[in-house]
């Protein structure tokens, strides 16, 4: 037995080098909003067939950390110019072996999803795909953020098709709410590549899920809206108020919370079909593991 003077201790300095960077490549502190996202369209979805779900979780969970092993991949040659701390160009890993982890995770991930219908399997190529696409443009070219918001659409579309109702208008409109919103942390994130000030504009995308919101929801259902929305803005309003009122913004932080703020985006989207309860409970909890995860494996 332990003695009582010794504690669990889960701080970045008491793990193992070589498993701390494989976190760091994958982005694992992000992957409570990759279950967010696939809960929220699987109640969409109608939820029901309940063997299908851990196939889900694991297989967007794999494709979303096999597609940012592969971003490290790409990115490497740049990385070595101007952020020399990345595990590839510190040396941490090897750069052919981050390729071969990242193209392995994305054919798990798909072969995983197979399991839950041949739509949430094609949905599960064109995330791969796409990821591809956004890891290969997104130091050059200006739309990449989009990519960026179009990955978590296909999360959505994946994980509505695995649902007892299927893939329906509820998870596709959802899904192209939150494409909205990322696109915004995508602007946001890219400024940490082109080192110029945080644009004001793009962030109105961060209220996309608002506005569907009210839009989709009426009576009784959009009093629940409401307060979620509420939620919403006020961490909103906390994320981004540095770039509205002047001082100094720091670019990581700013994204870090936005991506936790994922969690909350698809709480808005299910509150008014799911018991309250059950709701708050399970998307406040994505979210504290979200911001948990975040102390100890950073974002990007």
């Amino acid at each position: 037995m332990l003695s009582t003077g010794r504690v669990f201790c889960f701080h970045a300095r008491c793990m193992n080098p070589k498993f701390r960077t494989l976190l760091v490549l994958g982005r694992v502190s992000n992957l409570p909003t990759v279950w967010s996202n696939c809960l929220a369209g699987w109640w969409l979805g109608g939820d029901g067939n309940f063997w299908k779900l851990p196939f889900l979780l694991l297989g967007a969970s794999a494709i979303y950390s096999g597609g940012l092993f592969l971003n490290d991949a790409f990115d490497a040659d740049s990385d070595r110019l101007r952020r020399p701390e990345r595990p590839i160009p510190s040396g941490k890993i090897n750069e052919d072996l981050v390729w071969r982890y990242g193209f392995i995770l994305i054919g798990l991930g798909i072969l995983l999803l197979l399991c839950c219908g041949k739509i949430a399997a094609l949905a599960a190529l064109l995330l791969a795909m796409t990821m591809l696409l956004h890891g290969f443009t997104h130091k050059f070219f200006t739309a990449a953020p989009w990519l960026m918001g179009a990955c978590r659409f296909w999360v959505y579309v994946m994980a509505g098709a695995t649902g007892d109702d299927g893939l329906s208008g509820w998870p596709v409109f959802s899904g192209a709410a939150l494409a909205l919103y990322m696109a915004g942390v995508g602007y946001v994130a890219r400024r940490e590549y082109v080192r110029r000030k945080i644009p004001q504009s793009p962030l109105l995308l961060l209220l996309a899920p608002v506005g569907m919101a009210m839009a989709m929801n009426t009576g009784e259902f959009r009093r629940d809206a409401i307060w979620i929305s509420l939620v919403l803005l006020l961490w909103l309003v906390r994320c981004v108020r540095s770039v509205f009122i002047g001082g100094e913004s720091n670019t990581l932080r700013i994204s870090a919370n936005l991506t936790a703020g994922i969690v909350l985006v698809d709480w808005l989207a299910v509150a008014p079909q799911i018991s309250h309860l059950t709701s708050a409970v399970t998307f406040l909890a994505l979210f504290g593991l979200t911001k948990w995860f975040q102390k100890f494996v950073p974002e990007s």
